[in-house]
């Protein structure tokens, strides 16, 4: 009777082990199929240039940083607090895929959110698809982030460099018939895009039109004798497409040639801290930009209810903060966006899921989008903001006129 019972117990208790076994792997199994993702934390990896050529985009994921404190601060999402782990890659594409290389395969982060740069983001987008890793609102406008098809892993945020340069296309034949266009751009993917919205619309006439093109390396210390060189070849329309460091540069030295051409500035160069007070507020006056964001110094947004949010959001997690500085407008805005991905995906942060709630977006406003543009987002289109308005600088401040107009 002793021995019977002592086998059963043995059987039990190998019954038990085995079950026990089943379940410890099928933990595992979930946890591996869930990276990042705990009962009571959720892992977002980042990259940002808080060095380098392009250091003054640093205050993007410094803001973003705060923004997750203030969402955990209100309770998290999904009952789970967020880890945001920023990391600095100087602006540097073979830094950038070191670095999300440890936050993908050391820290284990369940998706990335905002990494910046076009050339950063082109050195790792097949890395990230082929592992099935959603880099969310990524911080760059290049056209190609909206290639659904051949990168189903990878979404943009802001409007398309391309379509902003269509746009300024437009606006010169139809004031300015007879320009004579130049162009100065980055030479990367980010810079391309200009000449090439430019040759969207005017096609087999562009030689006819753009007189003069020139590019410049991230790297260069000055775009001086890139500017003279337009100037020389009797460029009186100018689409510059720079970083905000090579913007002031621009602007100034424009300004010191005494050269007066109908100037239009890309919209990621254009915040009044960042580039328009450094390049000497009323140099750039007359510039044409175009907008999706709204201005913290233009006093048409003081009562708005959606810059009030903003403001208050500033004052508390970022006091002494630049507040003249769109950088921080554009991040609280793209920061909104992804907490309202979190909170489509209710508990189920698995990166399938992530990407499909991405993919799902519908006319959601983050409070900081100018009156008449909304996100929007489906399986067939990645390209979340779509529409721009068109305004020019004063000397103090942008100056909105026109329409919203819509890209395709």
């Amino acid at each position: 009777m002793t021995k019977s019972i002592s086998r059963r117990a043995v059987l039990a208790s190998g019954a038990a082990l085995a079950a026990g076994g089943t379940l410890a792997a099928a933990s595992k199994a979930r946890a591996q199929a869930t990276p990042g993702v705990t009962a009571t934390e959720l892992k977002i990896g980042h990259t940002n240039p808080y060095s380098g050529p392009a250091s003054s985009y640093g205050v993007i994921g410094k803001s973003h940083a705060a923004f997750f404190k203030m969402v955990n601060d209100q309770g998290g999402v999904g009952g789970r607090q967020i880890n945001f782990i920023s990391y600095d890659d100087g602006y540097s594409p073979p830094r950038t895929v070191e670095q999300v290389r440890r936050l993908v395969e050391q820290d284990e982060v369940a998706f990335l959110f905002q990494t910046l740069g076009t050339a950063p983001n082109t050195a790792i987008q097949k890395y990230t698809n082929q592992k099935k890793v959603p880099n969310l609102l990524i911080s760059t406008g290049a056209d190609k982030w909206g290639d659904y098809e051949h990168y189903p892993w990878t979404m943009g945020y802001q409007p398309s460099y391309r379509t902003e340069a269509q746009i300024y296309t437009k606006y010169v034949l139809k004031n300015k018939p007879n320009a004579k266009i130049g162009i100065i751009y980055q030479n990367d993917d980010f810079g391309k895009d200009y000449p090439a919205g430019v040759k969207d619309v005017l096609g087999a006439h562009f030689d006819k039109y753009v007189v003069k093109s020139v590019s410049y390396e991230a790297t260069d210390a000055t775009v001086d004798s890139q500017i003279t060189t337009l100037q020389a070849a009797g460029v009186d329309v100018l689409i510059s497409a720079p970083l905000p460091k090579f913007a002031a540069m621009i602007i100034r030295k424009v300004y010191d040639l005494n050269w007066k051409p109908m100037h239009f500035l890309s919209n990621v160069s254009i915040s009044v801290g960042g580039v328009m007070e450094p390049a000497g507020i009323e140099k750039g006056t007359g510039i044409i930009s175009a907008a999706y964001l709204k201005d913290p110094t233009d006093p048409s947004w003081v009562k708005d209810p959606g810059m009030l949010e903003w403001r208050a959001f500033m004052d508390k997690y970022l006091p002494g903060a630049d507040t003249t500085d769109g950088s921080y407008v554009f991040a609280y805005g793209v920061a909104k966006t992804m907490r309202q991905i979190l909170t489509q995906c209710g508990t189920d942060f698995s990166r399938e899921n992530v990407m499909k709630q991405a993919a799902n977006i519908k006319n959601f406003d983050p409070a900081t989008l100018l009156p008449g543009i909304l996100v929007n987002t489906s399986p067939t289109n990645f390209h979340p903001i779509k529409a721009m308005q068109l305004q020019s600088w004063t000397g103090k401040t942008w100056k909105l006129f026109g329409d919203v107009i819509q890209g395709t």
